[in-house]
């Protein structure tokens, strides 16, 4: 009777099986890749910049239907889709913030 195969083990949510990603052929992960990630350009990480996660919050907030809808459609993770449209938002701020001249006094 042959021996059954192991199935491929599953990280835990969140974590990577960097084992198992080290022993796999640039092919290989070029054939697991989604869609999306295939054929970057070349200078396609030139810019990329390390972003260390903050902690979040848990709160209660009510928006409009229609926005919660719209980022559902999307699919899974739509909160954390939410957050970057606010996080954009605050950084944009920060940087009107910072180049409007200071106003002198009268």
């Amino acid at each position: 009777m042959p021996k059954a195969s192991k199935p491929p083990s599953r990280p835990t949510k969140g974590r990577a099986d960097l084992a198992r990603l080290r022993r796999m052929t640039d092919a290989e992960i070029e054939a697991t890749s989604p869609p999306e990630l295939r054929n970057l350009p070349d200078d396609f990480w030139q810019g990329a910049r390390v972003v260390t996660p903050v902690s979040k919050e848990a709160i209660s907030i009510r928006l409009d239907s229609d926005v919660v809808a719209f980022f559902r459609k999307a699919g899974p993770r739509y909160q954390s889709r939410i957050n970057a449209v606010l996080r954009s938002y605050v950084d944009e701020m920060g940087q009107q913030k910072r180049r409007r001249p200071a106003k002198r006094a009268g």
